[in-house]
């Protein structure tokens, strides 16, 4: 056993089954798939996926199985740890591929037939559910590379409509364009998913990104929203412009709004109103805004037009009231000040004063700096989503201080970037991108 699996058996078995995956997770590439599906049953039994304890106990059993190697990769995916799934996939692709071997003999002439399931598993079925694992872990290069070595059994659809979207995520444009121009026409339920890399090649091509830690070019070419602030931590360092851990303020949400106004002027963009959200933070934040902005505000709603809809974040909304928002009313915008790049919300928005993976917002209990600088507990700021707005509004629009090693981000920059993008507002629904794409940041495990 070696000393990953220990140790992952070690947490289960003290009571820590999240740090017994985690483990799992970061090694499953150096474990071979049969020696940790004892422990994946383990967990997956304490987690109530009926699923997965029957594909584990049955690799376990016969680990050298295709068949038992697939059954398990999908659960696993199935049950989101596309990690763990990744290397009993890549052994099934090799299986299903390798000769097949000869039967072994049952009687004095007979030989024993494979079974039903090995004959019905072929190479194309193993490698798109190894695709999907990869993509689920973000490993755009691994699943492209993968595409493209099998490209002699794919067909267009999903197949190499796969190969243009994993070669977008992974800043590959040209490639993508490539392989999207030699599709043919979608039908049924790839037309959207056609439609969405072809609006993401549209915009690569009016404003293609300036190289690969060009992250409000990246989040504009995959998402068609604008991205007006980036972190000034540890950009040289993996963050690249996301937050891993953002503890926000008044100063800093009012600083979002002032980019938001200045992307509006820049744009030529006058909303007629503001649309207010339910939640408390959401609507503190588009009351303020509808103050800067000089418009009324009003509770939300689907149907009406030219409206500034304003989210703090987006994930912590009602999710029936996020689903109405994925389809535009004329002239509608979306603002969302707080989106997380590592559970992106089920819409994106128009426009995104930053991209974080926790951010505590200033109405939350957590670290606050007193006058002396030191850090000490808050608790919740309870005053009204009206009170919350005047603070907004009193507020200096102040940018995190930083390390100093970000790039410059003026107001001119940005209002540049927004006139260049011509397709602004983007068209068509707002698709949840759940990759980070091309430009990786450092994140918490």
């Amino acid at each position: 056993m070696t000393t990953e699996l220990s140790e992952a058996w070690e947490l289960f078995e003290s009571g820590d089954p999240q740090g017994s995956m985690r483990v799992l997770r970061s090694a499953a590439d150096r474990l071979p798939p049969a020696g940790i599906a004892p422990l994946v049953a383990e967990l997956a039994e304490g987690a109530g996926f009926e699923d997965l304890v029957e594909a584990s106990t049955a690799l376990a059993a016969r680990p050298g199985e295709a068949g038992r190697l697939y059954a398990y990769g999908y659960a696993c995916v199935e049950r989101g740890i596309d990690a763990v799934a990744v290397p009993a996939l890549r052994e099934a692709l090799r299986l299903v591929q390798a000769p097949p071997a000869a039967p072994a003999r049952t009687g004095l002439f007979r030989r024993k037939p494979q079974p039903q399931a090995a004959q019905a598993l072929g190479p194309r079925k193993v490698l798109l559910e190894l695709v999907s694992a990869l993509e689920g872990c973000e490993r755009h290069d691994e699943a492209l590379a993968v595409l493209r070595e099998h490209d002699a059994r794919l067909g267009d659809w999903p197949d190499r409509y796969l190969t243009v979207y994993n070669a977008l995520m992974a800043g590959r444009i040209s490639l993508a364009r490539e392989v999207y121009e030699a599709l043919s026409a979608p039908e049924g339920v790839w037309v959207g998913p056609a439609q969405r890399v072809g609006r993401m090649l549209e915009r690569a091509a009016a404003l293609p990104p300036a190289d690969g830690q060009d992250l409000r070019g990246w989040h504009y070419v995959l998402t068609g929203g604008l991205l007006t602030t980036l972190s000034p931590h540890g950009f040289d360092q993996g963050m690249t412009g996301r937050w891993a851990y953002l503890q926000d303020d008044f100063e800093h949400c009012r600083y979002g709004l002032e980019r938001l106004r200045a992307v509006l002027a820049a744009t030529d963009r006058e909303p007629a109103s503001v649309g207010l959200l339910p939640d408390r933070g959401s609507r503190a934040l588009g009351l303020a805004a509808a103050r800067l902005l000089g418009l009324p505000a009003a509770p939300y709603r689907p149907e009406a037009p030219d409206v500034l809809v304003v989210a703090y974040d987006l994930n912590a909304c009602d999710p029936d009231v996020v689903a109405q928002l994925h389809e535009r009313a004329e002239g509608q915008l979306l603002f969302e000040h707080a989106t997380c790049w590592t559970d992106p919300p089920a819409v994106t928005a128009d426009v995104s004063t930053l991209l974080g993976q926790i951010v505590n917002a200033p109405w939350e209990p957590g670290l606050r700096f007193g006058e002396d600088g030191e850090p000490q507990e808050a608790g919740p700021d309870r005053r009204s989503a009206e009170e919350l707005a005047e603070a907004v509004l009193a507020a200096a629009p102040t940018a995190p201080e930083g390390d100093g090693r970000t790039p410059p981000d003026p107001d001119a920059a940005l209002t540049a970037f927004a006139t260049r993008a011509a397709g602004w507002p983007a068209a068509g629904p707002r698709d949840r991108v759940r990759s980070a794409g091309p430009v990786r940041s450092s994140r918490f495990a």
